[in-house]
């Protein structure tokens, strides 16, 4: 670590928890964010601004007017740029030091399970059922870690899911794959800090994981309710008959 990222860096490196190493592997992380929408776009850009050495984030949507409103990383002056692209451009910005890998495209397939296999933490930033089961089922097969958040309306939530370790459950587990498509912003609209907050949190999350410290929310799906501003915490647990994670458990 040079002086110039001693100094950036400054704030985080003097909590203990951190330090100089946690900093450190934070440099050397690869982190995949699927989606660079409402959150995608808090996501991407704290952890650019924490110093996450490499960001590959995929996106095959154009930046639109209505999306402006939430999605922070774009801009006025960018309707009609691809989301990546934008993205890029606003996380150079934040920090010109994080290699930014920008790919419009719909992530599935073999490039699904080749881009999760190569990441250290995935962050699930998508806006429907099926991505969010593609990319828990490429997750578990390379037991990478799976941060997935969502948010409509004035609700939010989040959890942490580490295929093979910590006894965790996986999102389908959560959620059965046979249910109906997911409620998106589009049709139910969304409140704009709602994004922002889950986004933030995604980031928090996949540091801690990249840094091996505190206590994540594996085994734990937080719940927000916007317009009273409580929490809740619901317990997950494993599903022994799982049809995405049980082979890990019982084979």
């Amino acid at each position: 670590m040079n002086d110039q990222q001693l100094l950036r860096y400054s704030r985080q490196i003097m909590l203990p928890q951190v330090d100089i190493a946690g900093q450190q592997s934070l440099l050397n992380a690869k982190v995949l964010i699927v989606g660079a929408g409402g959150l995608g776009s808090p996501a991407a850009m704290y952890l650019a601004a924490a110093g996450v050495g490499q960001i590959s984030i995929y996106d095959d949507d154009q930046v639109d007017l209505t999306n402006l409103q939430r999605q922070i990383a774009h801009h006025t002056a960018d309707i009609g740029m691809d989301k990546v692209i934008s993205t890029l451009n606003t996380l150079q910005n934040i920090n010109p030091e994080v290699t930014v890998l920008a790919h419009k495209a719909r992530l599935n397939g073999e490039l699904l399970a080749n881009e999760v296999e190569n990441a250290d933490v995935v962050l699930d930033c998508s806006d429907n059922f099926s991505t969010r089961f593609a990319i828990n089922q490429a997750c578990v097969n390379a037991k990478t870690p799976l941060v997935s958040g969502a948010a409509i309306r004035f609700e939010g939530q989040v959890s942490v899911f580490t295929p093979g370790a910590n006894n965790s459950p996986c999102y389908n587990c959560l959620y059965q794959s046979d249910g109906e498509e997911l409620q998106n912003c589009s049709r139910n609209g969304v409140i704009a800090p709602i994004t922002g907050i889950i986004g933030s949190t995604q980031a928090l999350e996949a540091m801690k994981l990249l840094m091996g410290i505190g206590e994540s929310l594996v085994g734990r799906l937080l719940l927000l309710d916007g317009l009273t501003m409580e929490w809740q915490t619901m317990r997950l647990k494993k599903n022994p008959a799982c049809p995405s994670c049980s082979q890990l458990y019982n084979g």
